[in-house]
């Protein structure tokens, strides 16, 4: 078995300037905390990032927004970051807002190695603007396109050492989806078990999908 196992500074070594970066965690729940600070400390610049949300001040990667890690910001939402809204407005910030489903699913198609979905959410806004419009009996869609990361960072409960991640309750929510859709895969682990010690009805995301374990 390859052992996957490195310290948080080992694996930020994997992320360089410019990269596209995806981020578990709605609102910094299920945030890979001390992979965010990493980042932060390394000085590491330009990233693209995929993520639910900015998170807030001080939280997740509200903290890359604050150090201006970031270059342009893939989201739901930014409402919670003040800070976010002010450097999108300031020019100093590129945001590509998109539908919270609408997000899940083109992530989801990254790692199905769909060619994009189909969706009726924004039509008629500034949503579609510049996409392409497919009629499907009768009822226009518009076509999204795949998001795939160069790198993903997960947050795991409890992760054994081949890579298996178990999330507790709400820290599951994007991070299962972020790990298809990436060609590296990183998952910081609160705690790591021998393998074996969690049981396969409790793995959400599998250690198929896990490059770097964390610890």
């Amino acid at each position: 078995m390859k052992n996957k196992i490195k310290t948080i500074e080992e694996a930020v070594e994997y992320i360089k300037d410019g990269m596209v970066v995806a981020v578990g965690g709605f609102m910094g729940t299920g945030s890979p905390e001390r992979l965010i600070d990493a980042v932060v400390a390394k000085g590491i610049k330009d990233l693209t990032l995929i993520c639910n949300d900015t998170a807030s001040p001080g939280k997740g990667v509200g903290k890359w927004i604050t150090n201006r890690v970031i270059k342009k910001a893939i989201v739901s939402h930014v409402g919670t970051n003040p800070e976010t809204g002010k450097q999108i407005n300031a020019g100093e910030l590129e945001a590509d807002l998109v539908p919270q489903g609408t997000l899940a699913e083109r992530v989801r198609a990254a790692g199905a190695g769909l060619g994009g979905i189909l969706t009726h959410t924004g039509i008629g806004t500034v949503v579609e603007e510049g996409k392409q419009k497919i009629t499907v009996d009768g009822k226009e869609y518009l076509l999204e396109l795949p998001l795939k990361a160069d790198v993903a960072l997960l947050f795991g409960s409890i992760v054994d050492k081949k890579g298996n991640v178990y999330y507790k309750k709400a820290t599951r929510n994007f991070n299962p989806i972020m790990a298809t859709a990436a060609d590296l895969v990183i998952v910081e682990a609160e705690k790591l078990v021998e393998v074996g010690e969690l049981d396969a009805t409790d793995v959400m995301t599998p250690s198929i999908f896990v490059d770097i374990i964390a610890q």
